[in-house]
């Protein structure tokens, strides 16, 4: 079954041009390095909170690129312009 990675953050205003800017990055870094990686949804909130959706073909596949981190440079640059973290869930697809 697929694994869904849920985050919530904060983004000031003045960072979120350089989210959406690293954004493109990021997912290349993520589909040339994550084995598993399936797609990323990013939605904007009120508030300067975002989701971000991500699925992975498996646990174990999510579990891995957590291990990763922000091993990338699109990844860092993505991670960078986030001001804060809210919470991080993970949840199975039905």
């Amino acid at each position: 079954m697929t694994t869904l990675e849920i985050t919530r953050f904060r983004v000031s205003p003045e960072h979120t041009t350089d989210l959406l800017t690293a954004r493109g990055a990021m997912i290349a870094d993520f589909e040339a390095d994550r084995e598993g990686f399936l797609s990323a949804r990013l939605v904007e909130l009120p508030g300067g909170e975002w989701l971000d959706i991500v699925e992975w073909r498996s646990p174990a596949d999510f579990a891995a690129s957590r291990a990763k981190g922000g091993n990338l440079p699109g990844i860092q640059a993505f991670f960078a312009a986030i001001d804060e973290l809210l919470s991080s869930e993970e949840g199975t697809l039905h």
